[in-house]
Formats: structure tokens, C-alpha cells, sequence
């Protein structure tokens, strides 16, 4: 569960960039936080990855209060968390294996468990024929599946995505989303970031709109509400 009580963010030019923010997500919960650019999504983001630090209220993410968090135990708390960036962030000089193995080496997986795991997310994200393949080599959209599969590989209970499919035209960003909705399925908890109205039509469900650092509506989308294959 994510708990954001009463939080709010002022950077030190003044620029107040949340508001008194209230969320609760559910565990296996599927959310898109949507909104314009300067909205406050992104720094709410980036107070739950704990890269900044709200200046009052309080953050509890699967237990663990946030505000009270050591700064050394901020890596291992990042670790219990699956992150995918817009821009992918893949290691350029490694094949897709190692790519989505390196995950799992930074907390000391042994290299069974690596030779184990590591094919089965694969499978998992589509991308089993391609483990020896670079970066440079795979399209954007098999790019964004390795930066998920990394994401995914040390079984999080949440993953957070910010902007996954902004470089990926139609119809990838159709298959990424199929993907996200489908690990969400499995009981991993989906939060989405994005400023696409049109992203938020693929999938449906809950969609929480920020603008000018407030929330102005938490509501269900009249997307898809079934289990079904998303409709192009």
C-alpha cells in the first residue's frame, strides 16, 4: 500500500509543486497520476523513489515511513521498488541479458539464481529470442520491454513508470501498456505517470489528474474495466 498524507513540496525558489496531496493506493491497485507539464506529477514521483523530500506531510510505502528512512537505507528501499523511465536507461555495452542480470548482481543474486530468473522474465516480457542482443539493436519498444524486465526482476511489490511509453509510437505504446496491465494482473501494484489522455484510453481504471500541484479529480476512467486484451 502507498499512503501520501497531507504532503506538500516548495523548492527553495518558492515554487510550491504540491499541495496537500492525499492518496491511498491498494495494493494491486492499477493508477494513472496524469497531468500537464509542471502539474507535480513528476516531483511526486520522485518523493516516492525518495530522490526528494517533501517539505511536510508523510509518505508510507508498503510500511516503511519514508520521512524516517535513513539516508543509508535508501538504496535497499529503492531495490523493493520497480522503476521504468521514459528514456529507458539501458547499459549501452551490454547484451539484454546482462542488461536485466545487472539488477540482480547489485543485490548479490547468485549466479544460479540469475541463470534461473533472468530467461524467465524474458519469456515474460516477450523478449526470450533476443537475450544476446545490444540496446542499439532492439527497437524502442523491445528497448522499453528490457527496461521493465529489469524493473521486474527482483519481484517488487510496486512499479512505478514515468512517461513508459513518451518515445514509443501507437502501436508500441498499445503492447507496452498490454504488458503493464498484464503484470499488474499478477498482483503487482501499477502506477503510472503520464500527461497522455490518450494513454489513460488504452487501459482505463483509476486516474488520479493533477494541475498547479492540487489534485482536481481521483476518479475511474471509462476505459478498458475488463480483463481483456486492450483494443486498438
Amino acid at each position: 500500500m502507498i499512503e501520501i498524507l497531507d504532503v506538500c513540496k516548495t523548492y527553495g525558489t518558492g515554487n510550491k509543486a504540491l499541495r496537500d496531496i492525499d492518496i491511498t493506493i491498494e495494493d494491486g491497485e492499477f493508477v494513472f497520476i496524469m497531468g500537464r507539464s509542471g502539474s507535480g506529477k513528476t516531483t511526486l514521483l520522485r518523493l516516492l523513489v525518495k530522490e526528494e523530500e517533501p517539505t511536510s506531510g508523510e509518505i508510507i510505502v508498503n510500511g516503511q515511513e519514508l520521512w524516517r528512512m535513513p539516508r543509508r537505507h535508501v538504496p535497499r528501499y529503492r531495490r523493493t521498488l520497480g522503476i521504468v523511465f521514459q528514456d529507458f536507461r539501458l547499459l549501452k555495452d551490454r547484451n539484454v541479458f546482462e542488461n536485466v542480470a545487472f539488477a540482480q548482481r547489485v543485490v548479490g543474486a547468485s549466479s544460479r539464481a540469475i541463470r534461473e530468473s533472468v530467461p524467465e522474465i524474458l519469456k515474460l516480457v516477450g523478449l526470450s529470442a533476443k537475450y544476446k542482443s545490444l540496446p542499439q539493436h532492439l527497437s524502442g519498444g523491445e528497448q522499453q520491454r528490457v527496461a521493465i524486465a529489469r524493473a521486474l526482476i527482483n519481484r517488487p511489490e510496486v512499479l512505478l513508470a514515468d512517461e513508459p511509453t513518451g518515445n514509443l509510437d501507437y502501436q508500441n505504446a498499445v503492447e507496452i501498456m498490454e504488458l503493464l496491465w498484464d503484470i499488474n494482473q499478477m498482483g503487482t501494484t501499477v502506477v503510472v505517470v503520464t500527461h497522455s489522455q490518450e494513454l489513460v484510453n488504452l487501459t482505463g481504471g483509476r486516474v488520479i489528474t493533477l494541475d498547479r500541484g492540487q489534485i482536481v479529480s481521483d476518479d475511474y476512467s471509462r476505459g478498458r474495466q475488463d480483463k481483456g486484451r486492450i483494443q486498438e
